[in-house]
């Protein structure tokens, strides 16, 4: 399991690196437009939080502990995020369309986080929806022939790979310091918590979701997998059932 000082460096290595050719002109169709729209549009509203409650948890969470540089690797990988939405938010400008300033899901997600200092929930909610953004991101990528969107989501693809490490390495830590009890209920509630939000999102999207080539079906199953690597890898619980 790696250190936050390795997590700061591995961030740090990576805004370094340029995966979007910038000079590539936007070559998406009217019909593509209208059918990623909305979910580009929230997707990146999403992005582009400054992570005050999220820095605010972590700052009092690596007091706690004693490991005061996870406090600079959790605000390099807000950093990290904000760079998603301003690319989406760049491509928006870039093919004539508006970003928005409120959507339903931002908006649910923006309320329980800012009444939220509890670094668990913050790490747990962050795992279950940066699984579903990759799922998200590659159909994005294979809803469209436009060679800068898809070099976009790319660059996502392989920033959040890493994201889902750095939050689930901390997960677990946070996890192996409760008792026996506190694993037992925690176990029910990390399933339910992973099952309720990947059928938001699917609701929420679903649209663009099925242009990438998904059914519910094999969002499901894709999520199910995303569940084994990730929370059963921690908890030991049996994999969730989505219908």
């Amino acid at each position: 399991m790696k250190n936050s000082n390795y997590w700061i460096g591995h961030f740090k290595a990576n805004a370094l690196e340029k995966r979007v050719n910038w000079d590539l002109k936007p070559n998406i169709t009217p019909s593509e437009i209208c059918t990623i729209l909305p979910s580009v549009q929230a997707w990146q509203l999403g992005e582009t939080s400054e992570g005050k409650h999220l820095i605010a948890a972590s700052t009092k969470y690596a007091h706690a502990v004693g490991d005061l540089p996870y406090i600079d690797a959790v605000k390099l990988f807000i950093k990290e995020e904000q760079k998603h939405g301003n690319n989406l938010g760049i491509y928006l400008d870039r093919v004539g369309q508006p970003r928005v300033t409120k959507n339903w899901g931002d908006s649910l997600f923006r309320r329980v986080r800012y009444f939220n200092t509890n670094m668990e929930i913050w790490t747990l909610a962050v795992v279950v929806v940066e699984s579903t953004a990759q799922i998200f991101y590659q159909s994005l990528k294979d809803a469209t022939n436009c060679e800068l969107l898809k070099q976009i989501c790319t660059d996502i693809l392989i920033d959040e790979a890493y994201h889902i490490t750095f939050q689930t390495e901390r997960l677990a830590i946070i996890y192996e310091g409760k008792n026996n009890f506190s694993k037992a209920w925690r176990r029910i509630v990390y399933k339910h918590f992973f099952y309720a939000t990947a059928t938001l999102v699917w609701i929420g999207h679903r649209k663009l979701f099925k242009a990438g080539g998904n059914s519910f079906d094999s969002y499901s199953r894709k999520m199910e997998h995303k569940y084994m690597r990730t929370l059963k890898k921690i908890t030991g619980i049996s994999k969730v059932q989505f219908v």
